[in-house]
């Protein structure tokens, strides 16, 4: 159990100190997230719309159970 755990140790070290050129070049250059934003952006009105319409049921049952009980 040692040596496997000894093993794991110098394989993931290993593995780290492969990556860490990728991951710096990765953090010098940035990230261009200019896509994402803009089809957040593109998406908001459907969403919107979406969520009213949702709303708009729920408050209806909502009233409707109300009157219901009233009566």
């Amino acid at each position: 159990m040692k040596a496997l755990r000894n093993n794991a140790r110098r394989l993931g070290l290993g593995v780290s100190a492969a990556m860490l050129p990728v991951l710096s070049h990765a953090q010098s250059t940035g990230i261009d997230v200019s896509g994402v934003v803009s089809g957040i952006g593109d998406a908001q009105a459907p969403i919107v719309a979406i969520g009213s319409a949702v709303l708009l049921v729920l408050v209806a049952v909502a009233v409707f159970k109300w009157i219901r009980r009233a009566m």
